[in-house]
């Protein structure tokens, strides 16, 4: 992608992001969006570690079927996206309205594989998980039962 076309697509996405009502995002903005969203939680302790990072790109690359190059490419994206989106409320509202309601909990799997990434449970991704879950209409149980999907698929400590 040409650097111009890049800015514009975060100008157009922060726009949407920080209305009142966030539209429906097209895909490619709703991909990006949500590969923010996994960056933020991953971010949240304050230490964005190799494990998390190398999950994420794991997790992108699954649920979009792209290459290892590609998932990293998107992550580098919303590395950036991330840095600079509006509070969460507002950028978890944007993905509410991009993702159907069926998928939401396989979002929050996706978000508490990452969490589990590094094989520490944290207060602080513990915190913006409850947040995010709720922010998106999954309630505590189905989080719970997400969070238990996503450990079973760890792989083992190194």
């Amino acid at each position: 992608m040409q650097a111009g076309y890049v800015m514009r697509m975060f100008a157009e996405l922060l726009r949407r992001l920080a209305a009142p009502s966030p539209a429906r995002l097209p895909d490619p903005e709703a991909r990006l969006a949500l590969a923010a969203l996994l960056v933020r939680l991953a971010r949240t302790d304050g230490d964005y570690a190799t494990p998390e990072v190398a999950h994420i790109d794991r997790v992108l690359a699954a649920r979009y079927r792209l290459s290892p190059h590609e998932a990293a490419f998107l992550r580098t994206e919303a590395e950036t996206l991330e840095r600079e989106a509006p509070d969460t409320v507002r950028f978890t509202r944007a993905i509410k309205d991009a993702v159907p309601h069926e998928d939401r909990e396989a979002v929050v799997e996706a978000l508490w594989s990452v969490a589990l990434a590094d094989q520490v449970r944290d207060d602080e991704e513990d915190g913006f998980l409850r947040l995010v879950a709720s922010l998106l209409g999954v309630n505590d149980r189905d989080s719970a039962l997400a969070r238990q999907r996503a450990a079973r698929t760890q792989p083992p400590p190194e």
